[in-house]
Parts: structure tokens; sequence; C-alpha cells
């Protein structure tokens, strides 16, 4: 699980790595590549990893029950390159994060390629399932991959789990028309018009906006590529007015920046992903119930109660109130009310003792 340099996520999580498309602007199989080590090494090691057969019939992909190390004990992020692989140990890192955050499932692959298994799908859903506190925000090119996982049953109907559809051009636009609107209605969807390559505002896009999706991002094309496209500020200026018809929030990366200006970025999230709960550990851990009245509330918003028995014993914490309840407690015991700061402070309380 990595801090994401992507600014519309938090997180990436890569649970399965590689790709099939081709796509000559991706930036995934040249970062892949830097990070992979010997693939013809790692290949030998045949202990470490096992196949299997691909969905489509292709080449066989790889799984990794741990991960695989290098000569000097470090861990390989893609040992076999940018063929696809499944890495099973990465299954739990959602559970590691103690808030709630934006996970982009995915991002050195397409978790929907029609290569990828059900069965490795499956136990990605199973783990998002695990940990629901975090929004997971997926991205494919095959969105008709989202359709017959539906058919199935087997693609989770929550507000958390967000689907995107990758749009470069035109044609795309048409695809999401088909697509986005079988999608389960209770869960997030949004396009990713990125690298936006020409104009693709059509007839079939302004439906998508208007009826079936809940955000939209749009970014230009990065890197040095013979042939990098240069998105004009029309084609962008257009695909926010469709957003703006609708009322769907915009996100503009920071490469459309030289295009539009920074007087002209919009970086606008939907009200799920502003939502950022924390994990059960660090709810334990920052809440807890007074002593009162009850009720639940954060640990920094109540008075600590502290005691001790003996004259220089180190007070132990036994409990926490409300500032309401403490100022009862003291008026019906007889107390001053300690000259704490909001009364958030620690105040040692107790019924006798050997203090004096």
């Amino acid at each position: 699980m990595n801090r994401s340099k992507i600014e519309w996520c938090d997180h990436t999580w890569n649970p399965i790595t590689g790709c099939r498309h081709g796509c000559q602007y991706c930036y995934a199989r040249r970062m892949a590549s830097r990070f992979a080590g010997d693939v013809r090494l790692n290949l030998m090691a045949r202990k470490d990893y096992s196949v299997e057969p691909a969905a489509d019939g292709g080449e066989c992909l790889y799984v990794l029950d741990a991960p695989m190390l290098n000569e000097t004990g470090k861990p390989l992020a893609y040992p076999f390159g940018f063929a696809s692989t499944l890495h099973k140990y990465r299954m739990e890192m959602p559970g590691k994060l103690k808030m709630g955050c934006n996970i982009f499932v995915g991002a050195m692959s397409d978790v929907f390629g029609a290569w990828v298994p059900d069965g490795w799908i499956g136990q990605v859903m199973d783990a998002c399932g695990r940990y629901p506190i975090h929004n997971y925000l997926f991205l494919t090119k095959n969105p008709d991959r989202y359709i017959g996982l539906e058919s199935k049953g087997e693609l989770p109907e929550k507000k958390n789990m967000w689907y995107g559809m990758s749009v470069t051009c035109e044609r795309d636009t048409y695809t999401a028309e088909a697509v986005m609107a079988e999608l389960p209605a209770g869960a997030g969807a949004y396009l990713s018009i990125e690298p936006l390559l020409e104009d693709v505002v059509t007839d079939a896009l302004e439906i998508v906006i208007a009826n079936f999706v809940d955000w939209v991002i749009i970014g230009a094309e990065t890197g040095n590529r013979k042939g990098k496209v240069i998105p004009r500020t029309e084609w962008v200026r257009k695909i926010v007015e469709e957003c703006d018809e609708a009322n769907i929030p915009v996100f503009m990366k920071g490469s459309l920046v030289p295009i539009v200006g920074e007087e002209n970025m919009r970086r606008d999230f939907p009200e799920q992903l502003l939502n950022h709960d924390a994990s059960p550990k660090m709810k334990r851990k920052l809440y807890g119930v007074c002593a009162g009245c009850k009720a639940h509330l954060k640990k920094s918003d109540m008075v600590a109660l502290l005691a001790r028995s003996k004259r220089g014993e180190q007070p132990k914490q036994y409990g926490f109130m409300c500032k309401d309840c403490f100022r009862r407690s003291c008026e019906g015991l007889g107390l001053g009310i300690p000259e704490l700061a909001g009364l958030a402070g620690s105040a040692m309380a107790g019924t006798g003792g050997a203090d004096g």
C-alpha cells in the first residue's frame, strides 16, 4: 500500500499487477520495468511462485504467496515485469491504514482485464469487504467485465465501491453509454477522461454524464512519448460544461494546468469520497464512554479520570467523563471545579485515599 502521487486518491493498492492492453502512453509499464529486477533470474526461481491459466486463454499468469526477494533480500515489486501477477500477500494491506482513505485499486494493472480470472477479482472484492471504512476506486478499459460480473452477482453494490471507466476518444463514449447504465445503482460510478486524446463530447457522453455517473476526472497525457497529444482548451471546457449542467463534480489533474491555467482548475470530489472514518482499532483509541451519561465521545473532548491510593504513587486512569457530567459530579461531591482549559485536560478525582 503506497501513499499516492495521484491527486484524486490517497493510496494506491496493487494486489494484481500487469496489463495486456498495450497502450502506447502507459506509465505503468515503464515503472514496472524499472522495479522488476532481473526478470530472467526471477523466472528461474520456480519454488517462489506458481502459475495459473489466463481467463482469455492467453499466456499463463503468475501467483505469489509471499514477496519475491532480490539478491540483497529486498522485495521486488514487479518480479515478472508487466506480466499479470496476483500478489496474495497484499490482500490485507487496507487493514493497516488507521483512517478511512480513498484507495485506487490496481494503479499498476487493469483488475478487470479479459485475462484476469474471476477468482482473482473475487479475492480483491472479499478483501475490500473486510475493511469497509475505505472507499475503493476501480478503473478499467474493459468495462464489459463489470456487466459480466454484475450478471453473476459478483460486483458488490455498496456506496464505498466506485467503478470507473477510462475514456480517451470519441469511440469510448459509446461504450460508456452501453455499459455505465448497467452498473449497480447503489455503488459509485465515474469516468476517467485521461489521457484526453480528442474531443470526446458526443451525444453518448452527454447521456452518461447526465444520468449514469457521479464524478468525472479529466487529465492530459504525461511523459515524452513521440506523438504525445496535447489537449485543446476547448475539449476540456466542453466536458466541464456538461458536468456543470448535470451537477456532477469535476476533478482536473495537474497535467491540465499548462492548458487551462491554475485559475480555471477544478478539483471537486463527490460527498462520499470526502468522508474518512477511523478503523475499529483507532476508534477504540480515540473514543470512550462517559462514566456518567454513557455517551460515546472523543476522549480528547472529555475529562480523564485518574486516581491514586497513596502519595507518590503514579495516578492510574480509570475512565472519562463528558464536561457536563464532570461538573455535576464535582458539585454533587462538594468539590471545586478545577480550572482546566475548556475542561478538556486531565483531572484527578476519587473518593478517599491516603493523599493528605
